[in-house]
């Protein structure tokens, strides 16, 4: 899987298996002591067959000099363990303060995609100590305001025994699977998609077991109404959301936001982006983050 120069791979055990991170290593950027320093910049990928940390490669480098960086492939994802298990959300809430607890002294900012960044908010809610601030790319529990995602079509489908193997296999885990994700429903422009993002989606969703994770989310078992928990939150948020986005709208967004004006400090729309403005517009992503970084900082 594609590592950017200057990082090296870690990992830690978690309650649901090894968890494989990305951080500074080498001399390229600050000397390890120079890092312990450093605020912590945590980036957390989303959802979707062979994801992983690769999402936010092109973005996190960019902070290496000035943060001490994680970018994690989580559980069922990436270079991670793969349990062979149905996954539900609190799963992912769980082995994330996990994480946060075994590589992080102090609060961290969260920098999180779609699905994932739902669940940040949840954790931000439940241990908010370990939180400084949050920087959220689409963020969706996938059945927002009562809207099912469960009860889809293609949800129903995969719940179908054999055929749910048959689809990932034949339909998911494959080039041409992916390149068609990417264009239909993650990416705004289908000319941004080059070679090298296609193949580190391969590569992930031909992991050993990496079915089950991906089952999991198409089904809709990882799904959840976040309207429900956004008064909840507390923590300083700035929220990114491409207009373009083929899972939930930017309105639906919007109103998440309004939920809570308190917390949620800034939210932008983005003209002609998909669900990862990250992997689609790497170079606006960094400056909105810079911007959202110091806004946050005087929150």
């Amino acid at each position: 899987m594609f590592q950017p120069p200057g990082f090296g791979q870690r990992s830690v055990v978690t309650s649901l298996g090894r968890m494989v991170y990305y951080i500074t290593e080498g001399s390229l950027w600050n000397s390890p002591t120079d890092q312990a320093q450093l605020a912590t910049l945590v980036f957390l990928h989303g959802f979707g067959g062979g994801s992983s940390a690769y999402e936010w490669s092109k973005v996190y480098p960019a902070f290496a000099p000035e943060y001490r960086i994680l970018a994690p492939d989580l559980i069922g994802w990436g270079r991670s363990e793969h349990p062979a298990r149905e996954y539900v959300p609190e799963d992912y809430i769980s082995t994330l303060l996990e994480f946060l607890e075994q590589t992080c002294d102090g609060a961290v900012t969260a920098i999180a995609s779609s699905l994932t960044a739902a669940f940040v908010i949840r954790a931000a809610i439940e241990r908010p100590e370990q939180f400084k601030s949050l920087i959220l790319t689409t963020p969706s529990g996938l059945s927002d305001f009562g809207q099912d995602y469960s009860q889809s079509f293609f949800a129903q489908l995969v719940k179908t025994p054999v055929l749910d193997r048959l689809l990932y296999s034949t339909g998911i885990a494959t080039s041409f699977g992916i390149q068609r994700f990417l264009e239909e429903r993650q990416f705004a422009q289908p000319n941004r998609i080059y070679p090298e993002i296609v193949e580190a989606y391969l590569e992930s969703a031909s992991q050993p077991n990496a079915e089950y994770a991906a089952l999991s989310f198409v089904r809709g078992d990882l799904c959840f109404d976040l309207a429900l928990y956004m008064p909840q939150l507390t923590t300083p948020t700035a929220i990114l959301w491409g207009q373009e986005s083929a899972f939930t709208s930017p309105e639906v967004g919007q109103r998440l936001a309004n939920l809570n004006s308190h917390a949620v400090k800034m939210f932008h729309p983005l003209a002609d982006v998909g669900l990862t403005p990250q992997l689609e517009l790497p170079a606006l992503t960094i400056g909105l983050i810079r911007q959202d970084l110091r806004t946050l900082e005087m929150s």
